[in-house]
């Protein structure tokens, strides 16, 4: 599993139990961050005097490797800015490397919209173009090309206003304590720690309903993209 955010947190509050319970069943996952959020994510750090951008980015390293930590993944940043992210096409071609060298059976980023974050859609158009360089529509091309991975959608901050359907949530409740722990990390951000364990359980009803397993407490939901291709129903 790969998850390629904008920010160096946002997997943290979106998937950090499908990361978690991806580890926990023998996968491998790895978190990019196509920035560190250091303008515009930060504002808890900037309230120190005498803050600078360098020390900024440092904390906010610090803070996403121990969260992913937490959850069993490896961590990194392109450092690309933000606010705003801007994606050019040498870093496209950095990002399809990304994935390419990885080669995720699972791929996680943000919706097309969000009316209240001018990077994540910059983010889901890059990693959405980066995936089909990367995988070459899966024929055969004049270079090394990856199997298409499934590409998922994270749930944003506000679902209704991004083009958010979710099509798939996720049991995360054995992993629940590593999420709480992740978002724990993410001090310049504390105030979203409560809104994402709130959605956490209420994500856990959605799919405790859907599924009619009673035991499911927590969860988080997706979109997902690309079919899926079964044998039968």
């Amino acid at each position: 599993m790969q998850v390629i955010g904008a920010h160096s947190a946002d997997f943290v509050w979106r998937a950090a139990g499908a990361v978690a319970k991806a580890v926990s069943l023998g996968g491998q996952a790895e978190v990019i961050a196509l920035s560190y959020g250091e303008r515009g994510e930060s504002g808890e750090l900037w309230k120190v005097e005498g803050q600078t951008v360098a020390n900024v980015k440092r904390t906010r390293h610090a803070e996403a490797e121990a969260a992913a930590g937490h959850l069993g993944a490896s961590f990194k940043c392109m450092d690309f800015g933000d606010y705003p992210l801007q994606v050019d096409g040498d870093r496209l071609l950095a990002i399809a490397e990304a994935i390419r060298e990885f080669a995720p059976d699972v791929l996680i980023t943000h919706t097309d919209t969000d009316p209240f974050n001018p990077d994540h859609p910059v983010a889901h158009a890059a990693v959405d173009r980066a995936r089909s360089l990367a995988a070459g529509a899966g024929v055969s091309s004049a270079f090394a090309t990856i199997k298409p991975p499934q590409l998922f959608l994270f749930e944003p901050h506000q679902p209704e206003l991004c083009n958010f359907t979710p099509t798939v949530h996720v049991d995360i409740t054995s992993v629940w304590d590593r999420k709480v722990a992740a978002m724990a990390e993410m001090k310049a951000q504390r105030y979203l720690q409560t809104y994402y364990a709130q959605r956490g359980e209420q994500r856990g009803n959605h799919a405790r309903r859907a599924s009619g397993d009673q035991d499911v407490r927590h969860g988080e939901s997706f979109m997902r993209v690309v079919p899926q291709v079964v044998d039968e129903l």
